[in-house]
């Protein structure tokens, strides 16, 4: 193993795998500890190894717990322990068997640094070794990949914990069963089948854009759940559309959806100058058609909101014109529009009017003007 060649091997490493060259260094300290360890050390020992980034030379070192004979088990207290018996104390518990691999006492301690504290890590330097045989060599080849994977494993989770509650643009890699990988460069993101988009079928190397519903930690690494389902995909595709979104001049105040169909946002702004309804849509309609092309034609309704419900309501119903709204205790309105307004108002299998309630909160009754009979909610149909 060629010791000098490391420094231009670290940085080389570094620059592959996107990794902070400190940081590869460390790894390589570990691993040449390993080695050094596997071909010149004893048992039980904690060998450290220093590299000088820039000349490649190495020093090495034994690190030794400082104790005293009140931190150390008796022989009595080792047997009890390990047969069971007794009350130990929190202190006992706290004791150390002495490893004279790992433990100095004070006394000895002091021999080679004057003001060591009891607790204190001391460290014996070592020989130096730049010759290593193939076992060793091999120790730390296998120490390297697997810190080196746990470093990519970490920053591939700090990244995505980071875009949680963001959209990700990735290519279709495979699909698997139900589940569809997608390439987001560093890593692939997991598309489940309950956030695909039932309208949606998925091809090899197909680009699209997800929303990042959560990082699982697992054994194997972090797993990146997307979705193409969830309602706030909607709001962040408007977000990268239109300016005043993603400013905050304009607010998405509620959103209902049912992916792949029809979706109802209710927009809003403070300042009196913004149309918050043509600041979504666009000029001509360019930003909305932007965001349904990419929902793959899903219909989305942008309405104005409203702190009064009678209003909102009024208008979460459109394309449909409402003649009056009437508010019950129960957060129940019955709405009555025209009667050539009422199947526009309700929806094809209720779903305008379905879309509505989940949009401002409220159980929705529509009837027409002429007729006595009143449309239930058909949230409460189905029950």
């Amino acid at each position: 193993m060629d010791l000098k060649n490391f420094t231009s091997a670290i940085t080389q490493l570094a620059e592959e795998k996107d990794i902070p060259k400190k940081k590869v260094l460390e790894i390589v300290e570990v691993a040449i500890a390993s080695a050094y360890k596997k071909e010149y050390g004893e048992k039980g020992q904690i060998i450290k190894a220093t590299m000088d980034a820039k000349t490649g030379e190495l020093s090495f070192c034994q690190s030794k717990l400082v104790v005293d004979e009140s931190m150390i088990l008796t022989e009595e207290e080792i047997e009890e322990l390990k047969q069971g018996k007794g009350n130990k104390k929190e202190e006992d518990i706290k004791k150390v068997k002495f490893n004279p691999e790992r433990h100095l006492l004070i006394e000895d301690a002091k021999k080679i640094k004057a003001d060591v504290m009891l607790g204190e890590e001391i460290e014996i330097p070592l020989p130096t070794q730049t010759s290593f045989g193939r076992i060793a060599a091999q120790t730390a080849k296998q120490v390297i990949l697997q810190k080196i994977k746990e470093v990519e494993r970490e920053s591939v989770l700090d990244e995505y914990k980071n875009k949680q509650g963001e959209i990700v643009s990735g290519s279709v890699q495979r699909v698997e069963g139900f589940n569809v990988f997608v390439d987001l460069g560093k890593t692939l993101g997991t598309l489940p089948k309950d956030e695909q988009n039932p309208r949606e079928s998925y091809r090899i190397g197909q680009r699209i854009k997800c929303y990042v519903l959560r990082v699982d930690e697992t054994s194997k690494g972090p797993v990146i759940v997307l979705s193409r389902t969830n309602p706030n995909l909607i709001v962040k595709l408007f977000e990268l559309e239109a300016p005043e979104v993603s400013s905050g001049s304009v607010q998405i105040k509620a959103i209902s959806r049912e992916p792949g169909s029809r979706s109802k946002i209710a927009v809003y702004s403070k300042a009196e100058e913004i149309d918050p309804i043509g600041s979504v849509v666009g000029q001509k309609g360019t930003r909305v058609t932007a965001v349904i092309s990419e929902v793959n034609g899903e219909k989305i309704d942008v309405i104005e909101y409203s702190e009064d419900p009678s209003k909102f309501i009024a208008n979460a119903l459109s394309p449909a014109k409402v003649l009056e709204v009437d508010l019950t205790d129960d957060d129940r309105a019955v709405v009555t529009v025209p009667e050539d307004q009422l199947s526009l108002a309700i929806g094809k299998d209720g779903q305008n009017v379905r879309l509505a309630a989940k949009l401002t909160g409220w159980k929705i009754d529509v009837k027409g003007l002429s007729s006595d009979n009143t449309i239930v909610d058909p949230e409460e149909e189905i029950k």
